[in-house]
């Protein structure tokens, strides 16, 4: 098989590369149990002293098996699965997934607008909390105490309100196909918009006290620099990809859900303290972002609260198919993650609710896979930098 003479290929030129250190050269092992890999990640590094020359990631510690679940159980029983890949951002993984399975049944269009827009709601409130532990793990990883405290401190919200609606803290079952699990608990919306009223001043005080630090700014700009063509070629999405000056933001790009219906701004970097795409601009698209969920969250709010008010009579599992009979397709479908595209590519079988094959396309995978070229003549205090900025999550890369 082709893939097999690439992996022996790449076997051997890592064998080689290996072999032909030289006398002023040192291998060094990152990880896999290391704090600043995020996970169970290795890193091996070819140094010159404290100069880091290359950089060789050896993943598949976390490996979850995903897409052979999926292909071993009906499309409703894979969405507890789907949340253990990106397990910081359980419900914007369930709500591509379900899309896909909408879209080939042909019911996306019949979902009534009150799902919609809870969907959205929680997908917002998910999207803060992923970053919410990118920015206090990175200014951990650099030095920074503070704000990691105050991250978890306010994320501790969010993990409360989402397991007051799906009885769960990260894993949340939540979204099914065609519908969802609950509709939202009595009196959900004003608490929500009790925590936003909150949280607006404390992300405030969380951006002073990175954005213009400068010890923060001398650790973080013109370091590790990611070219937009870079980026590109490597399939680099989400911040990592805004970061490097690319407006690009499957939300608004493919208009999915009811976000053609709500109002917001894709932040990108401009290279304010250092150059475009380096690893300052990184963390502050996410802050960025952060401020354009809670404007989302406010109009679902909005909406919820007034023109799409609970009914008793209102169902939300109303269109939940009993079982899942598609003929046999291919189907790709994209959503915006935290991290960047998440996809799942279904091929399906003729009178089964059982898919042939599911692959997902994890956005922390391709964005993982950029570091080799970020890393070359730098330290290896800025390799933490740069690792951290990148945001990602194994289970995600592993799947």
């Amino acid at each position: 098989m082709v893939i097999d003479k690439t992996y022996q290929q790449a076997q051997r030129a890592y064998e080689e590369r290996l072999t032909a250190i030289s006398a002023e050269e040192m291998v060094i092992n990152m990880g896999p149990q290391h704090p600043s890999t995020h996970g169970v990640l290795r890193l091996q590094l070819i140094t010159d002293g404290e100069l880091v020359k290359e950089v060789i990631p050896h993943i598949g510690y976390l490996h979850r098996c995903f897409e052979k679940h999926a292909e071993s159980m009906n499309y409703g029983k894979t969405i507890p699965f789907t949340d253990r890949m990106d397990y910081l951002a359980s419900m914007n993984n369930s709500h591509a997934f379900v899309m896909g399975v909408e879209r080939m049944l042909g019911i996306d269009h019949q979902i009534p607008k009150r799902v919609e827009y809870i969907r959205v709601l929680v997908c917002e409130l998910n999207r803060i909390a992923s970053h919410l532990i990118a920015i206090g793990t990175y200014g951990i990883d650099i030095g920074a105490f503070t704000p990691f405290m105050w991250c978890f401190r306010d994320r501790e919200h969010i993990m409360n309100m989402l397991e007051w609606a799906s009885g769960s803290r990260m894993l949340y079952n939540y979204i099914w196909v065609g519908g969802l699990f609950y509709d939202l608990p009595v009196d959900f919306e004003s608490r929500c918009a009790e925590f936003i009223n909150y949280f607006k001043p404390k992300l405030v005080e969380l951006d002073e006290l990175l954005t213009g630090n400068q010890i923060f700014i001398s650790r973080t700009a013109n370091i590790g620099i990611l070219p937009a063509d870079v980026a590109i070629n490597y399939g680099c999405s989400g911040p990592m990809l805004r970061a490097s000056g690319i407006r690009w933001d499957l939300r608004r790009t493919d208009n999915y859900s009811v976000y053609p219906e709500i109002e917001f701004d894709i932040p990108i970097g401009k290279g304010e303290q250092g150059s475009p795409g380096d690893c300052w601009d990184r963390f502050k698209v996410r802050v960025d972002e952060i401020r354009e969920s809670v404007r989302i969250i406010e109009q679902c709010l909005a909406r919820l609260t007034k023109e799409l008010k609970r009914t008793v009579d209102f169902d939300p599992r109303a269109l939940v198919p009993k079982k899942v009979n598609l003929k046999s397709q291919d189907y790709y479908v994209r959503a915006e993650n935290p991290k960047g595209e998440l996809g799942f590519y279904f091929v399906t079988q003729e009178k089964s609710d059982i898919p042939k094959r599911v692959k997902a396309r994890g956005p922390s995978f391709n964005n993982l896979s950029v570091l080799p070229e970020l890393v070359k003549g730098i330290l290896i205090a800025d390799l933490v930098a740069i690792l951290g900025s990148i945001d990602i999550v194994l289970g995600e890369v592993d799947r």
